[in-house]
């Protein structure tokens, strides 16, 4: 599609601020929403419509996005927006809420709104890469009823992998996710072994560099030890929350090493390290300020 479709951004957060930002730059119609008016007042200033409630910023789009906090919050403002949405709208939840809750608001949808295309699509990548149109999407459900969201995540992403029915995309990024956590986790533990043999950071990419283990997240992390400025790109809290969605959703399959890392980071959260970026973990590890 070459017109740009009107949208509604639902939750101006790290991640939800950086995808309005961009549609905003690139000249879409965006009106926006967030618990927090404050949150939203610098795109007001560069030309969105800000909203004091998820129905007015919804009620013209043809897209809306969705990233809110968890299932509960998402599933009380898609009941606030559902009667008000335009025929043949897509509903695009982008957020981390797991399973169960993705299931859930696909039916509720689907019965009281079957004109609406629910496009289930959380994204992988943090806060500086959504800020740069760089986050990869998970997206899941009806590509072909859903053809107006193409100019949008072309606009706020690298691009979109389509895994199939809705939901899948949620089920995705638990697995993804739970990668995420064990390899932040190793890192921190191994970063912390390297300090106690004399070792730093930078010896300790030097080894990885150019080979398999080379993950560029493991750089961005070890720099992030390095310096020792934890400002969140994911914050732990966050990261926690989706280790304990991937164990809940796992149900039978056994998972003792994320289910390890969470109560590990639950002590972190309960410190009081829970809003800084994810890589404290290394600090809880060590007692290093």
């Amino acid at each position: 599609m070459n017109q740009r479709p009107a949208v509604a951004v639902l939750g101006l957060g790290a991640m939800g601020h950086a995808f309005a930002a961009n549609l905003v730059k690139k000249q879409f119609q965006v009106a926006g929403w967030n618990r927090t008016r404050a949150r939203g007042e610098d795109l007001a200033a560069a030309g969105m419509r800000l909203c004091d409630e998820p129905q007015q910023a919804a009620e013209q789009a043809d897209v809306v996005l969705a990233m809110l906090s968890d299932g509960a919050t998402t599933e009380s403002v898609l009941q606030q927006i559902m009667p008000t949405l335009k025929p043949d709208a897509v509903f695009c939840q982008m957020g981390t809420i797991g399973v169960e809750a993705t299931d859930r608001l696909i039916a509720q949808l689907a019965a009281a709104r079957p004109d609406v295309v629910y496009i289930d699509a959380p994204v992988s990548g943090t806060k500086a890469p959504a800020e740069n149109a760089q986050i990869l999407i998970l997206a899941s459900g009806d590509r072909q009823r859903a053809a107006s969201l193409e100019p949008v995540f072309a606009a706020i992403s690298k691009g979109a992998r389509w895994l199939g029915e809705a939901g899948a995309g949620s089920r995705m990024k638990l697995v993804v996710n739970a990668w995420l956590i064990a390899m932040m986790q190793g890192l921190a533990e191994s970063a912390s072994l390297a300090q106690q043999f004399g070792f730093s950071t930078d010896d300790l990419w030097s080894v990885l560099e150019g080979g398999p283990l080379a993950a560029p997240y493991a750089k961005v992390k070890l720099d992030t030890i390095k310096g020792g400025d934890y400002t969140p790109q994911m914050q732990l809290t966050w990261a926690l929350k989706d280790a304990q969605l991937a164990l809940n959703a796992a149900e039978d399959q056994s998972m003792p090493g994320l289910q390890n890392i969470a109560q590990l980071w639950q002590q972190a959260v309960e410190a009081g390290y829970g809003e800084q970026d994810l890589a404290v973990i290394y600090r809880f590890l060590t007692g290093k300020e």
